[in-house]
């Protein structure tokens, strides 16, 4: 199964978090899934930790080593991605999660969120 971690959950699962709950750890390290990191984490991450906001322990150019050292694909953002947020319900704000939640919904992939607003858009997000 392919899997796009949110990117608290990437990383939580790359600094083996206590936060890491044991149902997204399970999804993490089941060796049937594959699993992705998108464009989009990589930039939010950038943007939070170079403004020195949010809870962002590494920096972007960490994360991605870390990510790739970890085997993780690397989705691009595809034009197709960025007009499928158009139509998503205005249930949660956030342009990062937004365009994740297009994301899988475009490819498909499964979602894996620790926000239950996230999880509120399609049955095939994980909620852990």
């Amino acid at each position: 199964m392919n899997v796009l971690l949110d990117t608290h959950v990437a990383l939580w699962a790359i600094t083996d978090s206590l936060r890491l709950s044991p149902k997204a750890r399970d999804v993490v390290l089941a060796s049937r899934n594959n699993l992705w990191i998108s464009t989009a984490s990589l930039w939010e991450i950038a943007i939070k930790h170079g403004l020195g906001r949010g809870n962002m322990p590494i920096s972007g150019k960490e994360a991605l080593g870390y990510f790739r050292q970890a085997g993780y694909g690397i989705l691009p953002i595809e034009p197709d991605h960025a007009v499928a947020v158009e139509q998503l319900a205005s249930l949660h704000q956030d342009p990062f999660d937004r365009i994740l939640i297009a994301q899988a919904l475009t490819e498909p992939m499964r979602l894996l969120t620790h926000d239950e607003t996230v999880a509120s858009y399609s049955d095939t997000i994980i909620l852990v």
